[in-house]
């Protein structure tokens, strides 16, 4: 190989290394199980300009409803913290995007924790929704470096020294018509935070605001 040649290899493979591989939807792998299955899930980008893996019956009628049984978003699976991601941070995100969520659907439907909780009558919707895991990396997480819930990847430092970091939040929901069983809607996201300045700084709920309330106008869209 001559030297012309293998410069331009070694800037190829620099620059592959520097960019990352940061993916903007959830890779298989990375499926917490949190589903029911994962049938049919198709890229979409979402009103708010992102990317989901999405999957909705062709007969979804949003005002097919008038109750939505949703008491919270989980932690699936059993939360793990660590020294970057500690567990106020996961509930403090938990009990932001419920608060968040209820605020959404309750301009449309009643909200009540449970189906049995609904009043005689009710066209009942349930929702499904977790928190699946919170990352911070340099270049995207790997599938195989996926701690479920309380994740932060892998400790090496790129080649180029200390990095910004990606924050990023994995979510999973489903929905379910009460009345018969049958998933209408399906979603698998990843949102991505604000930027860390190096793999010390911890991972908070605040980092993650700007990104929630574009899942917050998304869900508004989808309901609609």
């Amino acid at each position: 190989m001559n030297l012309s040649r293998k410069l331009l290899v070694g800037v190829a493979l620099t620059s592959l290394l520097l960019s990352g591989c940061t993916s903007k939807i959830t890779e298989k792998e990375q499926y917490s199980g949190f589903l029911s299955n994962y049938n049919n899930l198709q890229e979409v980008t979402t009103p708010s300009g992102e990317t989901a893996m999405r999957w909705v019956t062709p007969s979804w009628n949003p005002k097919a409803y008038d109750t939505v049984a949703f008491k919270q978003l989980e932690l699936y699976p059993a939360p793990k913290p660590n020294e970057r991601v500690n567990r106020q941070t996961l509930d403090q995100l938990q009990t932001y995007m419920t608060d968040n969520a209820k605020s959404v659907l309750s301009q449309k439907y009643r909200v009540v924790p449970n189906v049995q909780s609904a009043p005689a009558g009710s066209r009942v919707l349930v929702i499904r929704a977790a928190i699946t895991g919170v990352s911070a990396s340099n270049e995207g997480m790997k599938w195989y470096e996926v701690v479920p819930v309380a994740a932060v990847v892998g400790a090496t430092q790129a080649a180029s020294g200390h990095r910004d970091q990606d924050t990023e939040l994995y979510l999973e929901a489903e929905m379910v018509d009460a009345s018969n069983g049958q998933t209408v809607a399906k979603v698998v996201r990843k949102v991505f935070g604000k930027q860390l300045k190096n793999a010390s700084q911890q991972v908070t709920a605040n980092d993650f605001k700007a990104a929630i309330q574009k899942l917050n106008s998304d869900l508004q869209a989808f309901l609609r």
